[in-house]
Protein backbone atom coordinates (compact mmCIF):
# COMPACT_ATOMS: atom_id res chain seq x y z
CA UNK A 1 0.00 0.00 0.00
CA UNK A 2 0.92 3.40 -0.77
CA UNK A 3 -0.40 6.66 1.53
CA UNK A 4 0.57 9.80 0.65
CA UNK A 5 0.29 12.68 3.23
CA UNK A 6 0.05 16.51 3.04
CA UNK A 7 1.80 18.29 5.63
CA UNK A 8 1.29 22.22 5.99
CA UNK A 9 2.67 23.18 9.29
CA UNK A 10 4.75 21.76 12.19
CA UNK A 11 2.48 20.81 13.95
CA UNK A 12 1.29 18.13 11.12
CA UNK A 13 4.71 17.19 11.03
CA UNK A 14 4.96 15.97 14.48
CA UNK A 15 1.58 14.31 14.13
CA UNK A 16 2.41 12.36 10.83
CA UNK A 17 5.78 11.36 12.12
CA UNK A 18 4.59 8.09 14.16
CA UNK A 19 1.82 7.10 11.74
CA UNK A 20 4.18 7.39 8.77
CA UNK A 21 6.68 5.24 11.00
CA UNK A 22 3.93 2.72 11.86
CA UNK A 23 2.88 2.54 8.35
CA UNK A 24 6.36 1.93 7.09
CA UNK A 25 6.91 -0.83 9.73
CA UNK A 26 4.56 -2.82 8.00
CA UNK A 27 5.79 -2.79 5.01
CA UNK A 28 3.57 0.35 3.34
CA UNK A 29 5.32 3.25 1.35
CA UNK A 30 5.05 6.67 2.61
CA UNK A 31 5.45 10.44 0.46
CA UNK A 32 5.14 13.63 2.11
CA UNK A 33 3.42 16.50 0.23
CA UNK A 34 5.10 19.63 2.45
CA UNK A 35 3.68 23.24 2.15
CA UNK A 36 6.72 25.20 2.48
CA UNK A 37 5.62 27.32 5.78
CA UNK A 38 6.79 28.43 8.91
CA UNK A 39 9.54 25.73 10.28
CA UNK A 40 7.95 22.64 8.49
CA UNK A 41 10.89 22.60 5.95
CA UNK A 42 13.39 22.96 8.61
CA UNK A 43 11.97 20.56 11.06
CA UNK A 44 12.10 17.98 8.32
CA UNK A 45 15.14 18.06 7.43
CA UNK A 46 16.37 18.09 11.03
CA UNK A 47 14.23 14.69 11.12
CA UNK A 48 16.24 13.64 8.10
CA UNK A 49 12.81 12.67 6.53
CA UNK A 50 12.35 12.94 2.52
CA UNK A 51 8.78 15.23 1.12
CA UNK A 52 8.18 16.75 -1.59
CA UNK A 53 7.14 20.49 -1.98
CA UNK A 54 3.98 21.08 -3.69
CA UNK A 55 3.36 24.86 -2.40
CA UNK A 56 5.56 27.45 -0.92
CA UNK A 57 3.96 30.47 1.42
CA UNK A 58 3.50 33.50 0.26
CA UNK A 59 1.86 36.29 2.40
CA UNK A 60 0.26 38.41 0.41
CA UNK A 61 -3.58 39.20 0.44
CA UNK A 62 -5.71 36.81 -1.16
CA UNK A 63 -2.44 34.25 -1.64
CA UNK A 64 -4.12 31.24 -0.80
CA UNK A 65 -7.04 31.81 -3.42
CA UNK A 66 -4.38 33.00 -6.08
CA UNK A 67 -1.61 30.18 -5.47
CA UNK A 68 -3.84 26.98 -5.22
CA UNK A 69 -4.54 26.35 -8.38
CA UNK A 70 -0.76 25.86 -9.28
CA UNK A 71 -0.38 24.34 -5.66
CA UNK A 72 -2.95 21.71 -6.88
CA UNK A 73 -1.82 20.66 -9.82
CA UNK A 74 1.88 20.56 -8.48
CA UNK A 75 0.62 17.91 -5.90
CA UNK A 76 -1.91 16.05 -7.99
CA UNK A 77 0.82 15.61 -10.73
CA UNK A 78 3.11 14.34 -7.87
CA UNK A 79 0.39 12.17 -6.84
CA UNK A 80 -0.67 10.44 -10.33
CA UNK A 81 2.89 9.48 -10.43
CA UNK A 82 3.47 8.27 -6.84
CA UNK A 83 -0.08 6.34 -7.18
CA UNK A 84 -1.03 6.32 -3.41
CA UNK A 85 -3.60 3.99 -2.19
CA UNK A 86 -4.66 6.29 0.20
CA UNK A 87 -4.31 10.59 0.99
CA UNK A 88 -4.64 12.01 4.40
CA UNK A 89 -4.00 15.23 5.66
CA UNK A 90 -5.70 18.39 8.07
CA UNK A 91 -7.76 20.06 5.00
CA UNK A 92 -8.26 21.37 1.83
CA UNK A 93 -5.42 20.79 -0.03
CA UNK A 94 -5.46 16.79 0.60
CA UNK A 95 -9.05 16.52 -0.37
CA UNK A 96 -8.95 18.46 -3.48
CA UNK A 97 -5.97 16.89 -4.55
CA UNK A 98 -7.11 12.81 -3.46
CA UNK A 99 -10.54 13.86 -5.43
CA UNK A 100 -8.66 15.13 -8.70
CA UNK A 101 -6.29 11.77 -8.12
CA UNK A 102 -9.45 9.51 -7.55
CA UNK A 103 -8.37 8.48 -4.36
CA UNK A 104 -9.93 8.37 -0.93
CA UNK A 105 -8.96 10.93 1.92
CA UNK A 106 -9.17 10.91 5.45
CA UNK A 107 -8.71 14.11 7.07
CA UNK A 108 -8.00 14.46 11.02
CA UNK A 109 -8.67 18.36 12.40
CA UNK A 110 -9.43 19.94 15.64
CA UNK A 111 -10.31 23.13 14.50
CA UNK A 112 -13.94 23.92 14.53
CA UNK A 113 -15.34 25.41 11.33
CA UNK A 114 -16.80 28.02 13.54
CA UNK A 115 -14.12 29.89 14.80
CA UNK A 116 -13.23 32.01 12.14
CA UNK A 117 -15.17 32.38 8.07
CA UNK A 118 -12.37 31.78 6.27
CA UNK A 119 -12.19 27.82 7.96
CA UNK A 120 -15.80 27.99 7.65
CA UNK A 121 -15.66 28.53 4.50
CA UNK A 122 -12.91 26.02 3.58
CA UNK A 123 -15.04 23.49 5.10
CA UNK A 124 -18.27 24.06 3.41
CA UNK A 125 -15.89 23.48 0.07
CA UNK A 126 -14.07 20.24 0.82
CA UNK A 127 -16.54 18.11 2.73
CA UNK A 128 -18.05 16.87 0.11
CA UNK A 129 -15.38 15.53 -1.48
CA UNK A 130 -13.25 13.12 1.35
CA UNK A 131 -14.22 10.56 3.01
CA UNK A 132 -13.98 10.55 6.58
CA UNK A 133 -13.03 13.56 8.81
CA UNK A 134 -11.50 12.27 12.32
CA UNK A 135 -11.71 14.75 14.66
CA UNK A 136 -11.11 14.64 19.07
CA UNK A 137 -14.04 14.04 21.55
CA UNK A 138 -13.41 17.77 22.62
CA UNK A 139 -14.59 18.85 19.19
CA UNK A 140 -17.43 21.48 19.44
CA UNK A 141 -18.90 20.93 15.94
CA UNK A 142 -21.24 18.56 14.27
CA UNK A 143 -19.83 17.63 11.01
CA UNK A 144 -22.45 15.55 9.93
CA UNK A 145 -22.25 11.53 8.82
CA UNK A 146 -18.47 11.65 7.92
CA UNK A 147 -17.31 13.09 11.38
CA UNK A 148 -15.85 10.02 13.41
CA UNK A 149 -14.49 11.14 17.09
CA UNK A 150 -11.74 9.42 18.83
CA UNK A 151 -11.18 9.55 22.39
CA UNK A 152 -7.84 11.34 22.06
CA UNK A 153 -6.30 14.57 20.88
CA UNK A 154 -3.54 15.33 18.09
CA UNK A 155 -0.69 16.18 20.54
CA UNK A 156 -0.63 12.56 21.93
CA UNK A 157 0.81 11.46 18.67
CA UNK A 158 3.93 12.28 19.45
CA UNK A 159 3.98 13.54 23.35
CA UNK A 160 1.90 10.67 24.42
CA UNK A 161 5.05 9.04 27.19
CA UNK A 162 4.33 5.60 24.43
CA UNK A 163 6.07 7.74 22.32
CA UNK A 164 8.21 10.39 23.51
CA UNK A 165 10.58 10.99 26.38
CA UNK A 166 11.94 13.67 27.62
CA UNK A 167 15.92 14.16 26.88
CA UNK A 168 18.10 16.34 29.81
CA UNK A 169 20.58 16.71 27.29
CA UNK A 170 18.48 19.88 26.62
CA UNK A 171 20.20 22.15 29.36
CA UNK A 172 23.15 21.95 27.78
CA UNK A 173 21.47 23.10 24.65
CA UNK A 174 20.37 26.03 26.84
CA UNK A 175 23.52 26.92 27.98
CA UNK A 176 22.06 26.63 31.69
CA UNK A 177 22.93 24.00 34.36
CA UNK A 178 20.59 20.78 35.27
CA UNK A 179 16.69 21.71 36.49
CA UNK A 180 17.56 25.02 36.79
CA UNK A 181 14.15 26.92 36.47
CA UNK A 182 13.05 28.69 33.22
CA UNK A 183 9.99 30.38 31.46
CA UNK A 184 9.47 29.26 27.73
CA UNK A 185 7.68 32.70 25.80
CA UNK A 186 5.96 31.82 22.09
CA UNK A 187 5.04 34.51 19.85
CA UNK A 188 2.95 33.18 16.72
CA UNK A 189 2.80 35.12 13.56
CA UNK A 190 -0.49 34.18 13.35
CA UNK A 191 -0.75 33.68 9.97
CA UNK A 192 -2.10 30.17 9.28
CA UNK A 193 -5.15 30.37 7.54
CA UNK A 194 -7.30 29.64 10.71
CA UNK A 195 -5.33 32.28 12.35
CA UNK A 196 -6.79 35.22 10.27
CA UNK A 197 -8.29 38.02 12.35
CA UNK A 198 -6.76 36.91 15.77
CA UNK A 199 -4.61 39.07 17.44
CA UNK A 200 -2.46 38.07 19.94
CA UNK A 201 0.52 39.97 22.16
CA UNK A 202 1.36 43.52 20.95
CA UNK A 203 5.00 45.13 20.82
CA UNK A 204 4.36 46.68 24.42
CA UNK A 205 2.73 43.71 25.98
CA UNK A 206 5.61 41.15 24.91
CA UNK A 207 8.15 43.47 26.28
CA UNK A 208 6.41 43.80 29.52
CA UNK A 209 5.86 40.07 29.76
CA UNK A 210 9.70 39.19 29.22
CA UNK A 211 10.90 41.82 31.40
CA UNK A 212 8.40 40.81 33.95
CA UNK A 213 9.15 37.14 33.80
CA UNK A 214 13.07 37.93 33.48
CA UNK A 215 12.99 39.31 37.35
CA UNK A 216 11.90 35.78 38.54
CA UNK A 217 13.72 33.52 36.46
CA UNK A 218 15.44 32.31 32.98
CA UNK A 219 13.83 33.17 29.92
CA UNK A 220 13.73 31.78 26.15
CA UNK A 221 11.39 33.60 23.48
CA UNK A 222 10.66 31.46 20.90
CA UNK A 223 9.67 33.77 17.50
CA UNK A 224 7.99 33.12 14.89
CA UNK A 225 9.01 35.65 12.21
CA UNK A 226 11.49 38.52 12.89
CA UNK A 227 11.84 39.47 16.71
CA UNK A 228 11.62 42.63 18.46
CA UNK A 229 14.70 44.45 18.85
CA UNK A 230 13.73 44.93 22.36
CA UNK A 231 13.86 41.25 23.61
CA UNK A 232 16.07 39.52 20.65
CA UNK A 233 18.47 38.58 23.14
CA UNK A 234 16.10 36.22 25.08
CA UNK A 235 15.91 34.43 21.42
CA UNK A 236 15.44 30.62 21.96
CA UNK A 237 18.37 29.17 19.86
CA UNK A 238 18.09 25.17 20.34
CA UNK A 239 16.56 23.09 17.57
CA UNK A 240 13.20 22.85 16.01
CA UNK A 241 13.17 19.25 16.52
CA UNK A 242 14.10 19.86 20.28
CA UNK A 243 11.33 22.10 21.09
CA UNK A 244 9.16 20.01 23.55
CA UNK A 245 12.45 18.87 25.35
CA UNK A 246 12.90 22.62 26.19
CA UNK A 247 8.68 22.54 26.78
CA UNK A 248 8.54 19.35 28.93
CA UNK A 249 11.54 21.24 31.68
CA UNK A 250 9.79 24.59 31.30
CA UNK A 251 8.89 25.93 34.65
CA UNK A 252 5.84 28.23 32.57
CA UNK A 253 4.63 28.42 29.30
CA UNK A 254 3.07 31.83 27.83
CA UNK A 255 1.63 31.59 24.29
CA UNK A 256 -0.65 33.52 21.89
CA UNK A 257 -0.58 30.37 20.10
CA UNK A 258 -2.70 27.08 19.51
CA UNK A 259 -0.95 23.90 19.60
CA UNK A 260 1.98 24.74 21.60
CA UNK A 261 -0.11 25.59 24.53
CA UNK A 262 -1.63 21.86 23.77
CA UNK A 263 2.12 20.46 24.08
CA UNK A 264 2.79 22.38 26.84
CA UNK A 265 -0.28 21.27 29.12
CA UNK A 266 0.34 17.72 27.27
CA UNK A 267 3.91 17.44 28.76
CA UNK A 268 2.92 18.52 32.29
CA UNK A 269 3.83 22.19 32.54
CA UNK A 270 1.49 25.62 33.34
CA UNK A 271 0.15 27.79 30.37
CA UNK A 272 -1.10 30.88 29.97
CA UNK A 273 -2.52 31.42 26.60
CA UNK A 274 -3.89 34.89 25.24
CA UNK A 275 -5.52 35.97 21.67
CA UNK A 276 -8.71 37.17 20.27
CA UNK A 277 -9.55 33.24 19.61
CA UNK A 278 -10.27 33.23 23.50
CA UNK A 279 -14.52 33.37 24.12
CA UNK A 280 -17.63 31.91 22.80
CA UNK A 281 -15.65 30.30 19.23
CA UNK A 282 -12.64 29.48 20.78
CA UNK A 283 -11.10 25.98 20.03
CA UNK A 284 -12.29 22.84 21.85
CA UNK A 285 -9.47 21.18 23.04
CA UNK A 286 -8.36 23.99 24.75
CA UNK A 287 -11.17 24.98 26.33
CA UNK A 288 -11.52 21.18 27.43
CA UNK A 289 -7.69 22.02 28.97
CA UNK A 290 -8.67 24.79 31.06
CA UNK A 291 -12.33 23.81 32.70
CA UNK A 292 -11.82 19.95 32.60
CA UNK A 293 -8.29 19.61 34.11
CA UNK A 294 -7.44 22.96 34.70
CA UNK A 295 -3.94 22.73 32.83
CA UNK A 296 -4.31 25.58 30.59
CA UNK A 297 -5.40 29.65 31.87
CA UNK A 298 -7.01 31.34 27.92
CA UNK A 299 -7.33 34.90 28.24
CA UNK A 300 -8.86 37.61 25.30
CA UNK A 301 -6.63 40.23 27.68
CA UNK A 302 -3.09 40.23 27.49
CA UNK A 303 -2.63 42.35 30.82
CA UNK A 304 -4.65 39.30 32.42
CA UNK A 305 -2.61 36.88 31.30
CA UNK A 306 0.56 38.50 32.56
CA UNK A 307 -0.82 38.71 35.85
CA UNK A 308 -1.60 34.99 35.99
CA UNK A 309 1.56 34.54 34.26
CA UNK A 310 3.44 36.71 37.06
CA UNK A 311 1.39 34.35 40.14
CA UNK A 312 2.12 31.15 38.68
CA UNK A 313 5.94 31.65 37.65
CA UNK A 314 5.97 32.85 41.95
CA UNK A 315 4.52 29.38 42.76
CA UNK A 316 7.15 26.94 43.97
CA UNK A 317 5.03 24.06 43.48
CA UNK A 318 3.12 24.54 39.85
CA UNK A 319 5.35 22.17 38.13
CA UNK A 320 4.26 18.64 40.39
CA UNK A 321 0.20 19.94 40.51
CA UNK A 322 0.44 20.19 36.43
CA UNK A 323 2.03 17.01 36.59
CA UNK A 324 -0.80 15.55 38.42
CA UNK A 325 -3.31 17.10 36.05
CA UNK A 326 -1.29 15.93 33.45
CA UNK A 327 -1.73 12.15 34.53
CA UNK A 328 -5.79 12.47 35.04
CA UNK A 329 -5.76 13.49 31.20
CA UNK A 330 -3.33 10.49 29.82
CA UNK A 331 -5.74 8.31 31.47
CA UNK A 332 -8.73 9.76 30.51
CA UNK A 333 -7.77 10.08 26.80
CA UNK A 334 -7.52 5.97 26.17
CA UNK A 335 -7.45 6.15 22.45
CA UNK A 336 -4.04 5.48 20.86
CA UNK A 337 -4.38 7.75 18.55
CA UNK A 338 -1.22 6.55 16.52
CA UNK A 339 -2.23 2.85 16.38
CA UNK A 340 -5.86 3.88 15.48
CA UNK A 341 -4.73 6.24 12.55
CA UNK A 342 -2.22 3.13 11.20
CA UNK A 343 -5.65 0.84 11.11
CA UNK A 344 -7.58 3.18 10.36
CA UNK A 345 -5.85 3.64 6.78
CA UNK A 346 -5.16 0.18 6.40
CA UNK A 347 -8.78 -0.42 6.32
CA UNK A 348 -9.73 2.46 4.15
CA UNK A 349 -6.77 1.21 1.24
CA UNK A 350 -8.26 -2.23 1.75
CA UNK A 351 -11.99 -0.99 0.91
CA UNK A 352 -11.11 1.61 -2.27
CA UNK A 353 -12.63 3.97 -3.72
CA UNK A 354 -15.64 2.16 -2.73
Amino acid sequence: MKVGIFLNTPAQVYFYKNIAKGLENIGHEIMFLVRNYGETIELLNELGSRYFTYSEFDKSKNSIIKNMPFALFKATYQNLRFKPDVITGFGIYSVFSSFLSRKPCVVFTDSEPRVNLSLSIQFKLFMPFLKVIITPTSFLDNLGPKQLKINSCKELAYLHPDYYKPNEEVFDLLKISNNEDYAIVRFNSLDATHDIGVKGFLLRDKIALVNMLSEYTKVFVSFEGSAPKEIEKYRLKTPKSRIHDVLYYAKLLVADTQTMSMEAAILGTPVVRTNSFVGDNDLGYLVEAEEKYGLVFNFQSPQRAIEKAKELIKNPNSKREWRDKREKLLRDKNVDIVQFMVNFIEKLSSQGNN
